[in-house]
């Protein structure tokens, strides 16, 4: 679970859940992460408004009480214990690749909000959020996050059109080519879960290039 605040009040941003062991079915080397999803299916209204009332709010009044006036992006990571959201991790940015699952999700102009946090306007700033699933997929280099090659020529970019790609490890040349384990990241839109991961899939298999690898593995 992400927010963005001015210190004061907050904004709580779409969910998302990534992925990061490199094998299928939650198995091998973990990794910076082979993809995510937005929102996360079992995050309902009931269990962020869980997260927000025993998580997110005595975060804020905790800074605000150790007078630390922070402004920015709160990362919360959270394991889900029997229903029961547990904090493992803060972070003060977004996450990768949740980013590309989350940002895209964001309707509103955020450039305004992060202006209200400049100029004092931030709680009364909209924030809508589109009710699409969004799901991005990671192409890597074969061999990541182990020793991989790199200068490979990635082909057929152009013939994507049902994602937003997202370059991580790339470079252009005379052409574009890999320049890093995690190299292309694929986001798309869907009514459901499993629509936005056909077309991830699909654009997955329309780029090219030598020791090209993605995992499949998004429940």
């Amino acid at each position: 679970v992400f927010i963005i605040t001015d210190g004061t009040s907050y904004k709580i941003l779409p969910s998302a859940k990534d992925y990061k062991r490199i094998g299928e079915g939650d198995t091998g080397l973990n990794t910076g992460g082979m993809g995510a999803i937005s929102p996360v299916p079992f995050a309902d209204r009931f269990y962020i408004e869980k997260v927000e009332r025993e998580i997110i709010k005595p975060t804020i009044e905790g800074l605000k009480k150790d007078n630390i006036n922070y402004k920015g992006f709160i990362f919360f990571g959270l394991i889900n214990v029997n229903g029961q959201p547990k904090v493992i991790e803060y972070n003060v940015r977004m996450g990768d690749p949740e980013t590309e699952a989350v940002i895209p999700r964001i309707k509103s102009d955020l450039l305004n909000l992060f202006k209200g946090i400049d100029d004092g306007t931030f709680s009364e700033k909209d924030l809508n959020i589109s009710n699409e699933f969004a799901s991005t997929v990671m192409l890597v280099s074969n061999g990541y996050p182990q020793s991989y090659k790199i200068g490979k020529k990635i082909t057929r970019i152009e013939e994507v059109t049902d994602s937003i790609i997202f370059h991580a490890g790339t470079k252009k040349e005379d052409c574009i080519k890999t320049n890093g384990g995690r190299v292309l990241a694929l986001t798309s839109f869907g009514e459901t879960h499993e629509d936005a991961l056909k077309k991830s899939f699909d654009s997955a298999e329309r780029i090219s290039f030598e020791g090209k690898y993605y995992s499949k593995a998004y429940s």
